[in-house]
């Protein structure tokens, strides 16, 4: 009953409006309009308000067919990484881009499959409860449309997210993330005349990175340094840097370690670098602050969506496992909000790179599974 030409078509109208977080504008009404044609009820929260975007997580309500059904969450997310050029090329069962920039199957690729499911499953009258749609907006940059979302009216208790690369591969568990923002104090003063005066903040902080264990550290924890910056002229000794860093972990209390592994390096290298100057002392600083990005989800290997979906996929010939990530989802801030919900992939392969692709059969089986499921869920 999913019809791969009509989704593929969909997709690849998707793919050609721009949809970088916080400029979601565009494809949310598409998708809305979409949505109403199948005679859902469409509303957008006030989350793009909270993060200064054009508009507010999509979210959707087609009535069910069944009386007494369990009401169904769907999600995927509308924005894309920056470096999309709008150019799609199809190629042997693949979309791709034409590699001046990225793709942005993640994640239209999972909002097309969505809707081609319903679609499905309108036309074909296929038996189902209520179903609930929630569009996302800003998962790129922090999952902040999930983490704005208002729970309070949404009735389900079970949501799938359609978000990665193979359909069978379920995501029952990712990881908890936190963010480091650290600002390094050195002390200003002429390059060439006075270098002896400063504390070069840029050195402080590379001593504290090069200190720093970075990368995957065990099989539940990794660690980055993703940016830095400072400094205002190569004359001058630079006063200020910040950086920018993150770690992740299964692992509640590897995460606590690793946060603090990295405050104490920066705090090490801080310590290692004083000046005096007319008598005064100057000692190099930092300033760390540690948030909290999305914990961790971990949803039981017998959960009741779990089986719905290796049913699904033994009637829909797709082999079904289950999989820990290291990244994280809206999957994640649903299961914080007493939501029960796991990911499966819809195609995406090389995302956020210029070989980013898509591969067609998968998302076609995205969507049928997802149908599937609304009929299980249903009785059928």
């Amino acid at each position: 009953m999913i019809r791969p030409d009509r989704l593929t078509e969909h997709l690849i109208g998707l793919l050609r409006i721009p949809s970088t977080s916080r400029k979601e504008g565009a494809v949310a009404a598409r998708l809305a309009e979409d949505l109403r044609a199948l005679g859902a009820t469409v509303a957008f929260d006030a989350a793009g308000a909270a993060v200064g975007g054009e508009v507010g997580n999509c979210i959707a309500r087609l009535p069910g067919t069944v009386a007494g059904a369990p009401p169904l969450l769907l999600n995927a997310h509308m924005d894309n990484v920056p470096g999309g050029t709008g150019a799609v090329v199809r190629d042997a069962g693949l979309l791709r881009s034409d590699g001046r920039g990225i793709l942005g199957a993640d994640d239209k690729a999972g909002c097309a499959a969505i809707v081609e499911a319903l679609r499905a499953a309108v036309e074909g009258g296929v038996p189902r409860g209520d179903v609930e749609v929630v569009f996302t907006i800003c998962e790129e940059v922090g999952l902040q449309g999930a983490h704005h979302l208002d729970p309070q009216g949404l009735r389900a208790k079970e949501a799938l997210v359609l978000d990665g690369d193979l359909p069978g591969k379920v995501v029952t568990a990712s990881p908890s993330a936190d963010r480091l923002e650290v600002r390094v104090h050195g002390r200003e003063a002429h390059a060439g005349l006075r270098p002896d005066q400063g504390i070069n903040a840029i050195r402080v902080a590379a001593e504290a990175i090069a200190a720093m264990h970075l990368g995957r550290l065990d099989e539940e924890t990794t660690a980055s340094v993703g940016t830095i910056e400072g400094g205002s002229a190569v004359n001058v000794v630079p006063g200020l840097v910040r950086v920018r860093a993150e770690a992740r972990s299964h692992d509640e209390g590897k995460l606590a370690a690793q946060v603090a592994h990295m405050r104490g390096c920066f705090e090490a290298a801080a310590a290692r670098h004083t000046v005096t100057v007319d008598g005064t002392r100057h000692e190099a600083r930092v300033e760390v602050e540690v948030t909290r990005q999305y914990s961790r989800m971990a949803v039981p290997a017998d959960a009741r969506l779990g089986g719905l979906l290796r049913e699904a996929g033994r009637r829909v010939g797709v082999e079904v496992r289950t999989h820990r990530t290291g990244g994280g989802l809206d999957a994640n801030v649903f299961n914080a909000l007493g939501i029960q919900a796991v990911a499966i992939g819809c195609g995406q392969r090389a995302i956020h790179t210029p070989e980013e692709h898509c591969v067609l059969a998968d998302v076609a089986a995205a969507a049928a599974l997802t149908l599937e499921v609304l009929r299980l869920n249903a009785g059928g």
